[in-house]
Formats: C-alpha cells, sequence, structure tokens
C-alpha cells in the first residue's frame, strides 16, 4: 500500500527557477566564455578564459589540501557532495570572472571586434558583478558551502584574477598580440 504522506516529487524541484539555474552556472559561464572568445577570436580572451581554468585546478588542489567537509544539509535535496568545501571552487572561479572583467573593462583596449563604446566598458561589469555575488551566495543558499568556504573562495578568486591580469599587462600580452596576428594571417591563406 503506497504512503501518501510521502512527497513523491523531488525535493530539487520545489527549489525556486532561479536557484536551479545558478546551482548549473559552470556550463552557463564555459559556453558564455567560449562563444565570446569564437566571436572575438582574440588571443586576451583566450588568456582570460586559460586563467579561469587555472584558477579552478589551483582551488581544487588547496581544497584537497584543506580537506574541510562540506555542510551536512543541502538544500537541493541532493546528497552532500564527496568532495571538500573549502574553499568553494565554484566562489573562487565566479569571482576570478567578476574582477578579471572588472579589471580589463577599466585597464585594456577594447578588442576591434568589439563596439568602440563607452558602453563596451560599462555593461561587462554591471552585469558580471552582481551575477558573480549572487552565484557566490547561491552556494550558501544551497547548502554547499559554508559562508567562510564561500568567503575563502571569494579572496582566492580575487588574488588569483589580480595576479593572472598583472602577468597578461606586464609582457604576456605582446606574445598574445603576436599569436593572434598569427592566427589571422593563417585564417587569410585559407580565404
Amino acid at each position: 500500500m503506497a504512503n501518501h504522506d510521502v512527497d513523491s516529487e523531488p525535493s530539487e524541484l520545489r527549489l525556486p527557477w532561479w536557484l536551479q539555474f545558478l546551482d548549473k552556472t559552470n556550463t552557463t559561464v564555459t559556453a558564455l566564455t567560449a562563444s565570446f572568445f569564437l566571436y572575438t577570436q582574440s588571443s586576451g580572451v583566450a588568456y582570460f578564459g586559460s586563467g579561469a581554468v587555472a584558477c579552478m585546478i589551483a582551488v581544487k588542489i588547496v581544497k584537497k589540501m584543506i580537506r574541510q567537509e562540506r555542510p551536512v544539509m543541502q538544500r537541493s535535496g541532493k546528497k552532500r557532495k564527496k568532495t571538500y568545501g573549502m574553499p568553494s571552487t565554484h566562489s573562487t572561479t565566479i569571482t576570478y570572472y567578476a574582477t578579471y572583467t572588472l579589471l580589463a573593462s577599466i585597464y585594456l583596449p577594447i578588442h576591434h571586434t568589439l563596439p568602440q563604446s563607452w558602453m563596451t566598458r560599462i555593461l561587462p561589469p554591471l552585469i558580471v558583478l552582481p551575477w558573480a555575488t549572487v552565484i557566490a551566495l547561491s552556494r550558501i543558499w544551497l547548502g554547499h558551502h559554508t559562508l567562510a568556504q564561500v568567503s575563502v573562495g571569494c579572496s582566492f578568486g580575487f588574488g588569483f584574477a589580480w595576479l593572472w591580469f598583472y602577468m597578461w599587462t606586464n609582457g604576456l600580452n605582446k606574445y598574445g598580440v603576436d599569436a593572434e596576428q598569427m592566427w589571422h594571417s593563417h585564417l587569410a591563406l585559407w580565404k
């Protein structure tokens, strides 16, 4: 005989749609970055994307060294993830994205494939900074991480972005420009 008191709807479906979306942001952010790279074919965007990957790898190494458990309760209704929680990888990576986007919008020239407008400088940070904040907070709301794990993750991503940006603006960009010119001359041969 069936128990009518048991809720047959998975608890993940009871989360608001926006919280379910935020739980899957890694796919969205990766797709947006790849699309932006394909559109601009910019060495700077490729460098930015490789920085996100390097940041994610670095934080996972730190996470395995610290070995702090995640919170016990998950609001998403899923079982607790088996990976460690300190620092939060999502918070680290999205803070890297937000910080690097802000730095690039302020200090780097606008790529020739983009509109040469003040809106090109203002719009990305206005979109990315609030989105990154909500994504980082969602890690706590969903029960995947504690406030401390998210805070350390955000600090790690912020510092990593500054270091990665510093390396680009202090010499690596010259190699990027050369690589981009070589790529475009190679494409011209195929036309």
